[in-house]
């Protein structure tokens, strides 16, 4: 164990997961594989949005913004845990642990925003078709997806900034492999009472709101859909967002499990539940909305076959030059 004087912290040791030293470099071959398919699959559906008109919609849009979300997400913790699966010192710097807690808590803030908005724009194209385009216009859908940023990263700067005044002592041990806020509040030899209630606060207008907006928006879709009379019908309208509401079972189940329980019950299996949410859940996700979609996978196959012709173009047209110059 790492102890430090109260002056000398001036940085953290990840302890990440113990005994398993046999298997480091397994694990960082697997954790490298999943966050290199994570960024590859958002980035694909970025591209794949952006170059389809048909897909210039609300719905898209904001899918984009969730895939360069995840992008993000994975990688203020996964290359971190990669290096430290091949590194003896598992150290991380004071501002560096701030600044991975400051962006980790921003985007899990803009990603709540997020999925709420979605469900609102699922709730007027389906409970209200007719005003859904008089509504959703681009500059409407536009500063949604501005505001849920701003918002996820504004309302973490003062518990950011009272987090960079507390002081560490005794120990910079640091268990878990990135800095979440129970393990590093742990450390503080300041009173954090402060911190803990803003915290709470924080929770209550950002994720509570955000989930019961979520929750009161499904509430009407079902009951939208089950008096459509055909049941082919149903089966379309929720197809259409069968894929947020399985993203939002995900996100708010390891959320649950990661934060809204009591700080003496933290455990390995807390560690296990932030990988899940932090690392293999930016992966599902692009996969949950391409699976499930037959727009995106049209859209990518479309793609993909474009790309092939134009190749066989300028195959030919080199073949043809080289034929002209013999």
């Amino acid at each position: 164990m790492y102890i430090t004087n109260q002056s000398e912290v001036t940085e953290f040791f990840l302890v990440g997961f113990p005994n398993t030293e046999q298997l480091e470099i397994f694990f960082f071959f697997i954790f490298g594989t999943i966050y290199a398919w994570t960024v590859t699959a958002n980035i694909v559906i970025i591209l794949v949005v952006r170059r389809d008109r048909h897909l210039h919609t609300p719905m898209y849009f904001f899918i984009c913004n969730l895939s360069l979300l995840e992008i993000w997400y994975t990688t203020v913790t996964t290359p971190k845990l990669m290096a430290n699966f091949l590194m003896r010192s598992k150290m991380i710097s004071l501002s560096g642990c701030i600044v991975q807690f400051y962006v980790f808590f921003s985007l899990g803030s803009t990603q709540c925003l997020l999925l709420a908005v979605m469900a609102f724009d699922r709730y007027l194209a389906i409970c209200n078709p007719l005003r859904y385009n008089a509504v959703m216009t681009r500059s409407a859908y536009s500063w949604a997806a501005f505001c849920s940023w701003g918002t996820g990263f504004v309302s973490m700067l003062v518990p950011c900034i009272l987090v960079l005044q507390l002081s560490f002592c005794s120990s910079n041990v640091i268990n878990h492999f990135f800095c979440d806020a129970d393990p590093l509040l742990k450390l503080s030899c300041t009173d954090t009472r402060l911190i803990e209630i803003l915290d709470f606060l924080l929770a209550l207008t950002i994720v509570l709101s955000s989930f019961m907006l979520t929750v009161v928006s499904y509430i009407y879709i079902i009951s939208t859909v089950m008096r459509i009379p055909q049941s082919r019908g149903r089966g379309k309208a929720f197809s259409t967002c069968s894929s947020h509401l399985i993203i939002v079972v995900m996100f708010y189940t390891t959320v649950t499990f990661m934060y809204i329980r009591p700080r003496a019950q933290y455990s390995e299996m807390s560690k296990v539940v932030s990988v899940f949410h932090s690392v293999v859940t930016p992966l599902l996700n692009p996969f949950i909305y391409t699976l499930r979609n037959k727009d995106v996978k049209n859209a990518i196959t479309k793609l993909i076959r474009q790309d092939t012709f134009q190749q066989i173009i300028v195959q030919r047209r080199n073949k043809d030059n080289i034929t002209v110059v013999f």
